[in-house]
Formats: C-alpha cells, sequence, structure tokens
C-alpha cells in the first residue's frame, strides 16, 4: 500500500482526549489533527517524537491532519486501526494466510454473532464459511517480542467468543494479528495488561478457533504486509 498523498513529516506534540494530537510541521506551523487509534497507544505517544500525518485535501473535516505513523525505538509504527483490514487481505491474496485467498467470494464488515461485525468473511460452496477477526498490533516493550493488547480490551475478548461460536456452528474462524512494525520477530498475548483477554484466547484455541500473526515492511512511502510470525503460545492453531 502506497501512501497517496504522500506522507507529512512532523515532531509529535502530545496525543489527548484519544482522538487529538498535536504536532509541529517541519515549517514550523502548529497544527491539531485526528487520531484514528482510540487505544492507549502505549510507548507512542512521547513529545517530540518523528510522525508522519495524512492531509485530508477538500471536505469538511475539522481537523485535515491524521496520525499515521509514529517514530519509537529507532522504528516506524503504524498506529492508523483503519488500515489493517486492507493490508490483511492483501496478505490473503499473496497467500500468506492458509488457504484463505481460495474462497470464491469475500466481503468486508459483514454482521454476525451479537450486535456485531466481522471484518472480513469468506464464503465458498465447497469450503463454506470463514470469519476473520483483525486486529492491530503495534506494541513493544523488550528484545523483538511484539504483543497484545496494550490495554483492556472486553470488545477484543468478546470477539474471540464469537468466533468460538461460529466454530461450534460449522464454520472457521480466524483470528488474524497484523504487527505494524519491523522490529520483532514474534507476538506474544498480554496476560499481564488484560488477563481477561489472554483467557478468552485460551478458551478461543480450545474451541478450535485458528490464529496467525502478520508482520510489516513500513517505510514513510508505503506499508505492505511482509511475512508470518509466530505467536508465543501452546495450543495454537495455525491457520491451514
Amino acid at each position: 500500500m502506497i501512501f497517496d498523498p504522500p506522507l507529512i513529516p512532523a515532531t509529535l506534540i502530545r496525543r489527548y482526549k484519544r482522538f487529538l494530537f498535536d504536532a509541529e510541521l517541519e515549517s514550523g506551523e502548529l497544527i491539531t489533527g485526528s487520531c484514528a487509534n482510540t487505544g492507549s497507544m502505549r510507548g507512542l505517544t512521547t513529545s517530540g517524537s518523528r510522525c508522519y500525518l495524512t492531509k485530508h485535501s477538500g471536505g469538511t473535516r475539522k481537523y485535515p491532519h491524521a496520525l499515521e505513523l509514529v517514530e519509537a525505538d529507532n522504528t516506524l509504527v503504524g498506529i492508523n486501526t483503519g488500515r489493517p483490514n486492507r493490508l490483511v487481505e492483501d496478505a490473503i491474496n499473496e497467500g500468506l494466510i492458509g488457504s484463505l485467498a481460495t474462497y470464491a467470494e469475500r466481503k468486508r464488515e459483514q454482521k454476525y454473532g451479537i450486535n456485531s461485525r466481522i471484518d472480513i468473511f469468506l464464503q465458498d460452496p465447497e469450503k463454506g464459511l470463514a470469519y476473520v477477526e483483525v486486529k492491530n498490533v503495534h506494541f513493544r516493550r523488550t528484545g523483538r517480542l511484539a504483543e497484545f493488547p496494550d490495554s483492556v480490551t472486553t470488545r477484543g475478548a468478546k470477539h474471540l467468543e464469537e468466533l468460538g461460536d461460529m466454530v461450534e456452528a460449522g464454520h472457521r474462524a480466524i483470528m488474524v494479528y497484523l504487527i505494524q512494525r519491523e522490529d520483532v520477530d514474534s507476538l506474544n498475548l498480554c496476560g499481564d495488561l488484560d488477563p481477561a483477554y489472554a483467557a478468552a484466547f485460551d478458551r478461543a484455541m480450545k474451541r478450535g478457533v485458528e490464529a496467525c500473526a502478520i508482520r510489516c515492511k513500513i517505510t514513510s512511502e508505503q506499508i505492505r504486509a511482509e511475512t508470518v510470525v509466530p505467536i508465543e503460545e501452546s495450543g495454537l492453531n495455525s491457520v491451514s
């Protein structure tokens, strides 16, 4: 995925109210922009960090600038939670996620479960139905280990339960973690930050939910799904 129009370099001043950030452009202009990531963004909000912005031209947006990348530990990290679904679709097309590219039909944001929408829905006259849930990952605190989640996510745990329900109904269900940073080689579930989510993940695996993690390659010009990395979890059901 090429960033078009090109991203705008800036210096992050602060991120606040979950949806907003202040930054200084290279021209010295101070701007306020929108942040598509409503999570904690742990480790990615340090004042003075190099960042890259998207600018939306035209329209009636109150804040035309949007936060796209933040540099942390000399690595560009993607924080835009609007990107992962498309990146995972690219990974499916490239054959990175098992046999998912062979399904006859693919749709986005289909209703399922209890007041939920599945990120990617696949169906095939021979293979049946497959439900793909996508989570954005950008947290790293030790070594080359990505971690999810970076804060409590009751919604994420709910999604794992609903994926398990789909398996028990006779369908496939796949949990995909899209890692928007390059300085990691594996993924771990954050049992210390959200034990309920880690427990929900274990239950989902026992019920037959499949899981995989995809690492992205990121520059200020483009981002793309690059490779599958292992999830450090015993009893994991790898995607076939």
